[in-house]
């Protein structure tokens, strides 16, 4: 009886799918729960909707001789328009990996949580940006597209609710 080997398949199968990962590099970004209280003092969240649609926190890479929480204030203000804010704290930091054709970038972000200031209705996106919002919390944590934003956004809340 002559078997096929299913190892051997699966390997052709593969190999042929995706191109194979020929660097690996580190990346790191930094950005900003940013949050305002509306006339009846419930919490709002400034969320950014990206290139893809994806609904998300103010972000950008770090520069060179940037401290991430410097790049955080930074990234807000160009991505949003925001420029009165202040950055309370560091609320923690989210690793993940995706694919950039044959690169695999390891990225680590750091996420802060700061209070818009002035007037927070005044926003000026970048052009690349499909939309700005503010949400209420429950909104907020509904439409963000990353699970891990959303546990340090909850964290972030919770900062919030003590400090009051």
């Amino acid at each position: 009886m002559n078997k096929q080997n299913p190892i051997k398949g699966i390997k052709k199968l593969v190999s042929t799918r995706n191109a194979t990962i020929k660097d690996v590099i580190h990346e790191t970004t930094s950005g900003g729960i940013v949050y305002r209280l509306d006339k009846d003092k419930k919490v709002e969240v400034l969320l950014i909707q990206d290139a893809k649609n994806r609904w998300t926190i103010p972000k950008g890479h770090v520069e060179p001789g940037e401290e991430p929480r410097q790049t955080a204030e930074r990234e807000i203000q160009e991505e949003t328009g925001l420029q009165d804010m202040e950055v309370l704290s560091w609320l923690g930091k989210v690793n993940f990996r995706y694919r950039r054709i044959s690169t695999l970038v390891l990225m680590t972000m750091h996420v802060y949580l700061v209070k818009a200031k002035g007037n927070t209705d005044n926003l000026k996106p970048e052009e690349w940006l499909n939309g700005i919002k503010w949400f209420q919390v429950n909104d907020a944590i509904d439409n963000m597209e990353y699970e891990d934003i959303n546990k340090l956004m909850l964290l972030g809340f919770r900062k919030i609710r003590e400090s009051r």
